[in-house]
């Protein structure tokens, strides 16, 4: 971005703080409040680091049925600062957390009738994780695409056969209305919001600080595939799961894994995909493009060395089974972490040990 676009775009985003409210209800998940949150909190850092102002992007409320203390699913409290029937405009964007409160507050008539009359009056409305179930109870997600958490999908399908669910996706936009999928990818929406408000400057920035994936690769699978797997009711088979995740450069072919649970290769195939719904190769592969992302993430080890130490021989192996599984490069997932944004917060963090000195 140009230095004159950029302080065009700040000029005008400085003018208006958005005012964004998170819809709240007992028993709810308190990281689809306060994930988010912290979001659209931190971005006010970039404002003044790169333009030297305090003024707030954003103005945040937290909403329930009453004004007061809330006590989520961790018996953590959350403070409202309203009634949502105190609401009928004003807010930019309203986010509906999930929880495992989310199902009784579909019961909660007032409420969906709220949810379904404030959806005309605010520029978008969007749900995470299994806040999707509010918005689908008041009718905002017929005819859409929409996205819940992996363990949700199915459920949220048949009881709302109109919506078109996609279950692999970490959040999804259709027209107005946005889901995401379970607990942190209330976040990736967030940070998505925050790109569409300021821009992909602020956006990065945050994602940086915050140490999140502006676009995170890949969908939910990566993640539910392993939840799955591990609700084996075999010991042996979580146990060799647990040590192939620790083990990715080890000897991991069938014969070799069959060898230790002693059984034949050919029992062994059959038994593991029954119990985890997918084949060993297919989670072998997937243990180590996962022990591939984190060594790329966190160290600066060349390509070719990380390839061989978790087990794919070649960097060009590596390379194709990161294609297969998540959808994009392993040098793309690197690059992620490299931006001016964590120089912006470097040079923010010597600036403030400079004055306090």
């Amino acid at each position: 971005m140009s230095q004159k676009r950029l302080a065009d775009t700040q000029g005008d985003n400085l003018a208006r703080a958005r005012s964004i409210g998170f819809l709240i209800y007992p028993d709810v998940e308190p990281l689809d409040v306060c994930g988010p949150l912290d979001v659209f909190s931190f971005v006010d850092r970039w404002w003044r680091a790169t333009s030297k102002v305090d003024h707030p992007m954003y103005q945040l409320e937290v909403i329930a049925a009453c004004p007061g203390p809330v006590s989520t699913s961790s018996g953590l409290q959350i403070v409202a600062n309203r009634a949502y029937q105190e609401i009928d405009g004003g807010l930019d964007t309203l986010i509906v957390a999930g929880g495992e409160g989310a199902e009784r507050a579909c019961s909660d008539r007032a409420l969906v009738d709220w949810l379904r009359g404030i959806a005309t009056r605010v520029r978008r409305i969007a749900s995470v994780c299994n806040g999707a179930f509010l918005l689908a109870a008041s009718g905002l997600l017929d005819g859409r695409r929409a996205t819940t958490h992996w363990a949700f999908s199915e459920h949220l399908a048949r009881a709302y056969p109109s919506i078109r669910v996609e279950p692999d996706l970490i959040f999804i936009r259709d027209g107005q209305v946005y889901t995401s999928g379970g607990i942190t990818a209330g976040m990736d929406l967030a940070l998505a919001m925050l790109e569409e408000d300021h821009g992909s400057d602020a956006a990065r920035y945050v994602a940086q600080g915050m140490l999140l994936f502006l676009r995170r690769p890949g969908g939910q699978s990566q993640f539910s595939t392993y939840l799955r797997s591990e609700a084996s009711n075999r010991r042996d088979i979580r146990e060799l799961q647990a040590w192939i995740l620790s083990h990715p450069d080890d000897d991991l072919s069938i014969e070799a894994l069959a060898e230790r649970v002693a059984m034949s290769p050919r029992n062994f195939a059959r038994i593991f995909l029954a119990e985890t719904g997918m084949t060993p190769a297919k989670f072998v592969e997937r243990a180590r493009v996962e022990a591939t992302r984190c060594k790329l993430e966190q160290s600066s080890t060349r390509i070719e060395a990380i390839a061989e130490h978790c087990g794919f021989g070649t960097a060009e192996c590596m390379r194709r089974s990161f294609r297969r599984v998540l959808g994009v490069g392993p040098e793309e997932i690197r690059a992620r972490f490299k931006s001016t944004g964590i120089e912006l917060i470097r040079r923010r963090s010597l600036s403030s040990s400079e004055r306090a000195g």
